[in-house]
């Protein structure tokens, strides 16, 4: 144990660190460290513990010189960098839009607006009183214009009437969601890609799985509304919060337009019972 203890001291002796060699593995601790906390609670894990599993896997055939796996290995590099890029596509997305939240670029986006929180609340606590779906997406530092286009365009004020009448059982727009971008109300009828979370409930209707999706791709904060339980949620950064009042509500709602780092009322995990 002894002679191993002095090996690592005579090796640290003759490869002494320099300040650039400390800066340049603390770069890339940091990126590893971030790289494990974006891909934390995804399908991403699983997928990186199978590269390394297949990383594994191929330094032993180099090790016994399995010549035809090694070179079978070799070979597949090219598409498997391919696959890595299409299999991680959402967690590289969301890797590139946290660099542009920044502190330092925070300062050049324009804060949002909260004129519209009450006739969201007000809206809300109405249609849930009368038991009627809606899913209100609202967009913050991340633009929703993709999802925007796949619906009706209308551009208005955003008002208490317009989300109650969107929201009617007898409006051809009520089944989708609708998209504001700070005071108004950009779009309605839009679709949005479901959370495709594997050890979600199985109880969680298509608005609340949306409402997760939309918020696992982008930073968008999601109102939902349950048609067959009358609860209000609110979705934010692939967790929902179930259970909301008005006063709730406006809780979640000020603290996540607000940017703060930890939310005003009780995360709920979106792998519990819900309807």
């Amino acid at each position: 144990m002894t002679e191993y203890i002095r090996a690592i001291v005579e090796f640290l002796q003759l490869n002494s660190l320099s300040l650039r060699d400390i800066i340049d593995i603390s770069i890339v601790a940091f990126l590893f460290y971030r790289l494990l906390l974006l891909m934390r609670g995804t399908r991403g894990a699983q997928m990186a513990f199978g590269l390394v599993v297949l990383l594994i896997f191929y330094f032993v055939t180099r090790l016994y010189s399995l010549a035809t796996v090694e070179w079978l290995f070799s070979n597949m590099v090219t598409y498997i960098v391919f696959g890595i890029i299409v299999l991680y596509q959402n967690e590289i997305r969301r890797g590139l839009a946290g660099i542009g939240k920044t502190p330092f670029l925070a300062r050049y986006r324009r804060s949002p607006a909260s004129e519209g929180f009450e006739e969201i609340i007000l809206a809300a606590t109405t249609l849930a009183s009368k038991k009627i779906g809606a899913l209100i997406v609202l967009e913050r530092d991340i633009g929703l214009k993709q999802y925007a286009e796949s619906g009706i365009t209308l551009d208005s004020i955003l008002t208490y009437d317009l989300l109650v009448t969107i929201f009617s059982p007898h409006t051809p727009l009520h089944d989708g969601a609708v998209i504001v971008q700070r005071n108004r109300l950009v779009a309605a009828g839009c679709f949005l890609p479901l959370t495709l979370d594997p050890l979600l409930s199985k109880e969680l209707g298509t608005r609340h799985r949306a409402a997760i999706g939309v918020t696992e791709e982008t930073d968008a904060l999601a109102v939902v509304v349950s048609e067959e339980t009358g609860t209000i949620s609110a979705a934010v950064g692939g967790e929902i919060i179930r259970n909301l009042d008005a006063s709730g509500l406006r809780n979640i709602l000020q603290t996540a337009m607000e940017r703060r780092a930890t939310p005003a009322t009780p995360v709920v995990s979106r792998r519990q019972e819900a309807v």
